[in-house]
């Protein structure tokens, strides 16, 4: 996968940049492109803890996390992929969700795993930059998904009778792309207009990854700029798609009380949606929206587990719990 592969180039590369430096201080080999944007060749990642012992601690429980991620998320494609009966609209989105997760998760938790059992917590200049620009892309491409998601959830309900001619799976295949090329040029376009920055002074970011706020922190350099693409891209990256979401559910509520029977099972089809979009979009919005004066590393590092860990793993869980369409074609295919 995209993510799997380009998260072992952010591991392997740091490796490669200190045998460059070496191999440069030696030789005189100067990087210009270094010299002429930043003298900072790379980030210190303070990660979640300084005292050894619980970083060991993290270490496991984050890597159980990552495991249950992965193999939840793969378990919810292969299940909607084996059954023919979940091929549609509604599991589509699912399985492109799942996806999604296991590339987002992959881009973080794995340097962060490294991270903890390493002296020297670093990633170099590229590889922050790669990190970030991943996350970001990601990121923004499942703000998009959960709108588009909720969205299909008000048409199978409040029109159900055009549901397969609105949502049919042409359009979903659409929207999806969509999705990933508009967040994917954004993203593109964000890392290069942050990493063209100087960052000349301190290196250290209290973080797990490279966020974008505390990178702006860390900047010497002039970022009215990015700042501006940030107010310009908030709206449409996050307040339309969260918009979206909100009228959608105001108008599933609002059909759901004129029916007498069934409301139940109409609810259950759209709870679980909820939570993720609770969880997802209340810890974006959180670090993102915030001043960057107000902004401190420890109270993000926390917040921002939820959308970079806890979320990618909870979806699975939350979504097959909910449905037994999914319990259904998980129970089939680890029986085959």
């Amino acid at each position: 996968m995209a993510a799997l592969a380009c998260t072992i180039y952010i591991i392997t590369y740091d490796d490669f940049v200190r045998t460059k430096n070496i191999f440069s201080s030696q030789f005189g080999v100067i990087d210009m492109y270094t010299q002429n944007q930043s003298t900072v060749t790379e980030f210190i990642l303070l990660g979640l803890s300084a005292d050894p012992f619980i970083q060991v601690v993290l270490f496991h429980i984050f890597l159980i996390v990552y495991m249950t991620t992965l193999t939840g998320n793969l378990l919810l494609i292969l299940a909607v992929r084996a059954d023919k009966r979940l091929h549609t609209s509604m599991y589509i989105f699912l399985s492109s969700l799942s996806f999604l997760d296991i590339c987002y998760t992959s881009s973080i938790v794995p340097k962060m795993l490294v991270n903890f059992l390493s002296a020297k917590k670093s990633i170099s200049f590229t590889g922050c930059a790669v990190q970030f620009c991943i996350s970001l892309f990601l990121g923004e491409t499942e703000c998009l998904l959960l709108a588009f998601m909720a969205y299909d959830r008000y048409v199978a309900i409040c029109s159900p009778l055009h549901y397969n001619m609105i949502m049919s799976t042409t359009v979903c295949f659409w929207v999806i792309s969509i999705s990933w090329l508009t967040s994917c040029i954004a993203a593109s376009f964000g890392t290069y207009l942050t990493f063209r920055l100087i960052f000349c002074g301190p290196n250290t970011i209290n973080h797990f990854f490279c966020e974008l706020p505390l990178l702006l922190r860390l900047s010497c350099s002039d970022t009215s700029v990015i700042n501006n693409l940030i107010l310009f891209l908030l709206p449409f990256m996050l307040f339309i798609p969260l918009l979206l979401i909100c009228i959608s559910y105001i108008r599933i509520i609002i059909a759901v009380m004129t029916i007498r029977l069934g409301k139940s099972k109409a609810f259950s089809t759209c709870i679980s949606h909820l939570v993720v979009v609770v969880i997802f979009y209340g810890s974006a919005m959180f670090i993102y929206t915030r001043p960057q004066q107000l902004f401190t590393g420890d109270t993000g590092k926390s917040v921002s587990i939820f959308y970079t860990v806890i979320t990618p793993m909870l979806n699975p869980l939350i979504y097959s719990l909910r449905n037994k369409d999914v319990q259904k074609a998980m129970r089939q295919l680890i029986r085959a």
